[in-house]
C-alpha cells in the first residue's frame, strides 16, 4: 500500500519560511518523480515544484521560482519543500505526489497523492 504523508505545515507571517516534508512508503522511491501541489480556498489545484527520481532535475511554477526549493533524500524516502519569502497568496493546502517514470508538473502524471498539510501565511 502506497502512503504519502506530509508534515510541516502551519501558520507563518509574510516574509517568513516554512519547511514541508513528505514521507513515502510502499513504493520504490527512487523510481518516482516527486511533486508538490497546492490548493487555495476557492481556487483550482496548482502545481508548485517537482524533482526527478534521481534528484538531478527540478522544475518550479513561476509563482514560486526563486523562493521555494524542492529536494529529496532517496535513502530516507522523503521529499522536502523549503519555502522562503512567503506571501499571503501562498496560503493553501499543500500536497505531495508521486509519478512513476515520468517527470513534470502536470497533475495528471501523478499516481499517488498525500492527504495534504495546511500552510497559512498571515499578512
Amino acid at each position: 500500500q502506497v502512503t504519502l504523508v506530509e508534515s510541516g505545515g502551519g501558520v507563518v507571517q509574510a516574509g517568513g519560511s516554512l519547511r514541508l516534508s513528505c514521507a513515502a512508503s510502499g513504493v520504490t522511491f527512487n523510481f518516482y518523480t516527486m511533486g508538490w501541489f497546492r490548493r487555495a480556498p476557492g481556487k483550482e489545484r496548482e502545481s508548485v515544484a517537482a524533482i526527478s527520481s534521481s534528484g538531478s532535475n527540478t522544475v518550479y511554477a513561476d509563482s514560486v521560482k526563486g523562493r521555494f526549493t524542492i529536494s529529496r533524500d532517496n535513502a530516507k524516502n522523503t521529499v522536502t519543500l523549503q519555502m522562503s519569502s512567503l506571501k499571503p497568496e501562498d496560503t493553501a493546502v499543500y500536497y505531495c505526489a508521486a509519478a512513476r517514470l515520468k517527470f513534470g508538473l502536470h497533475a495528471s502524471m501523478y499516481d499517488y497523492w498525500g492527504q495534504g498539510t495546511q500552510v497559512t501565511v498571515s499578512s
